[in-house]
């Protein structure tokens, strides 16, 4: 009974020390570190004061990385930081010809599309070619579906493939999967219409095709026919391959996530992608985007597009304004394009698990945590992937022993990780993680205030230009939304553990600030505008948007 009388006795110490300290600015997270690493069983016989001392160095690290990753996406500087990118996106829009690109998309669905039809997703590391059924928002149960669908890895040999060799097995996988059906029926005067997401960059000069550029991720597929037309190149594989085929439409990945769920969700004006990179479509106002970034397009489709989607390319933002920490420059410093994509660098699943890996190497080497002893594995860069923090946050149990495991079968060292090893690891991530979410809700806030300073000003214009009535019509039935729909889809912001709280909860709190702002000369109670505030802007989740989102993208155009 002593010692644990003792015991309590020296956590109401603790706490009431914690609470005099909180007093003084220092952190509770330190002081709590600091009582659970002492307080644990000495399992090494070390002697108790040496554990004290080594004690603090450790929560110190951590409650200086706390502040470093958290401090500047607080509310207060989390708004200003989204006014700074607000400013990019405006610039981007009039002047920036590698962002901010209009798609030939100037519709939203209706939800009243319906058909079977042929969608290809070329990703990074997978071709899938499926059959998707769009029932119609009227229907009975499900009002999207996929029929059928065959998955393709694309190995290292795929992506060695060079110029018109990989194009030629895209063609052979699709000829496979529409042989199951067979090809009866479909002839040069009557092909296949198929539609695309394409998770690469292309200079779209129609709905159906666009300048093939420079593919990145290891691919050759782009040799010898850059600046050809990929609706093109695809069509003339395929009847290579003896299948007559025409693409009619083809999507960014982001603009796919948009137009799947907008199909179902009629509150739908944007889509997030968020997993090894990141990037946003938005639904603007085409008077928005300066003439020029329009390239050579009929007139017509200048005449009935009031809206147009927008490829955002969201992770080229945020050069000179965004919070870097030490271990953010030091990636920074090593990477080959530092200043191509300084967002993504912060927010991505390809850069999650570098910037911890980074933070953990300085914390082993100056605090001791994990016995001092760097595992060898740690030190090649972006060894310590963001797969691997998912699953040590989705660790709740006390003693982490799964955790445990995990890292030490992928980063095997001469010292087993200690429960407060992993502990440390797991706060470090989750910080990383947070201020990940925090921007990610800047940049969705961002444009979401540009988009309703856009079409407030299309209804200004309408007033002075008949011209542009139909354009404010739409500006006003947007405006009327109570509230706008974010389609999300990505294996970070879909399988993170806490991440889509995280981003919903950033976004309320700039939502619920601009709202205060503005209810303040009204006197409305501070408090119903902050609850009023939730659901302003919807997270949802689009499964499978690639696929279904080429398929709506292909209804369309009907």
């Amino acid at each position: 009974m002593q010692p644990f009388v003792s015991a309590m006795t020296s956590l109401r110490d603790v706490l009431l020390a914690a609470f005099r300290s909180l007093l003084r600015g220092r952190s509770l997270l330190r002081i709590l570190l600091a009582f659970w690493t002492e307080s644990k069983p000495n399992h090494d016989h070390q002697d108790v004061g040496q554990a004290k001392v080594a004690a603090s160095p450790v929560a110190d690290f951590l409650a200086d990385a706390e502040h470093l990753l958290l401090a500047p996406v607080e509310p207060s500087r989390l708004r200003d930081l989204s006014r700074k990118l607000k400013r990019q996106f405006r610039e981007a829009l009039r002047l920036n010809p590698n962002c901010m690109l209009p798609s030939y998309n100037s519709q939203l669905p209706t939800g009243l599309e319906s058909g079977q039809y042929l969608a290809l997703d070329v990703g990074g590391s997978t071709l899938r070619v499926a059959l998707v059924e769009l029932a119609g928002r009227a229907s009975q149960g499900l009002r999207t579906s996929i029929v059928r669908i065959d998955s393709f890895k694309i190995s290292s040999d795929v992506r060695s493939l060079r110029g018109v060799a990989f194009f030629d097995w895209m063609a052979e996988r699709i000829r496979e999967t529409v042989a199951e059906d067979g090809e009866k029926g479909h002839s040069p005067d009557h092909p296949l219409i198929i539609g695309m997401a394409w998770s690469f960059p292309i200079e779209q000069t129609s709905s159906k095709g666009g300048k093939l550029c420079g593919m990145g991720k290891d691919f050759l597929a782009a040799e010898g026919l850059v600046g050809q037309d990929l609706g093109e190149i695809i069509n003339l594989a395929c009847r290579r391959k003896g299948i007559h085929v025409e693409l009619c439409a083809i999507v960014n990945d982001s603009s796919a996530t948009l137009l799947s769920k907008a199909y179902t969700n009629p509150s739908t004006r944007f889509g997030l992608i968020l997993g090894t990179g990141v990037n946003i479509a938005a639904h603007l106002p085409v008077s928005t985007i300066d003439l020029p970034k329009y390239g050579d397009r009929p007139s017509s489709w200048h005449e009935k597009a009031s809206h147009v989607i927008v490829n955002t390319e969201l992770g080229m933002f945020g050069k000179d304004i965004l919070p870097l920490t030490r271990w953010d420059k030091l990636l920074k410093a090593a990477h080959p394009r530092p200043d191509f994509q300084p967002l993504e660098q912060l927010v991505s699943g390809l850069y999650l698990g570098e910037i911890c890996r980074l933070a953990l190497l300085d914390a082993i080497t100056t605090t001791g945590i994990f016995g001092g002893t760097v595992p060898p594995s740690l030190q090649k860069p972006y060894s310590l992937d963001t797969e691997t923090l998912s699953l040590i946050e989705a660790d709740s149990s006390s003693s982490l022993s799964t955790s445990i495991t995990l890292f030490t079968s992928r980063h095997p060292s001469t010292v087993t990780p200690t429960t407060a090893d992993l502990a440390f690891l797991r706060a470090l991530a989750s910080y990383i993680a947070r201020r990940s979410a925090a921007i990610v809700a800047a940049s969705l806030f961002a444009l979401w205030e540009l988009k309703a300073e856009a079409e407030r000003e299309l209804i200004t214009d309408a007033s002075s230009s008949p011209s542009f009535a139909a354009a404010a019509a739409e500006a006003e039935l947007a405006l009327s939304d109570a509230k706008t729909t974010v389609a999300y889809n990505g294996s970070v912001v879909e399988n993170y553990p806490g991440y889509r709280d995280h981003l919903q909860s950033y976004i309320d709190q700039l939502v619920s600030i601009s709202q205060e702002r503005r209810s303040q000369d009204q006197g409305q109670d501070q408090g119903t505008v902050a609850r009023g505030a939730e659901g302003v802007i919807a997270l949802v989740e689009a499964r499978e948007s690639p696929l279904l989102g080429a398929a709506v993208a292909l209804a369309c155009l009907d």
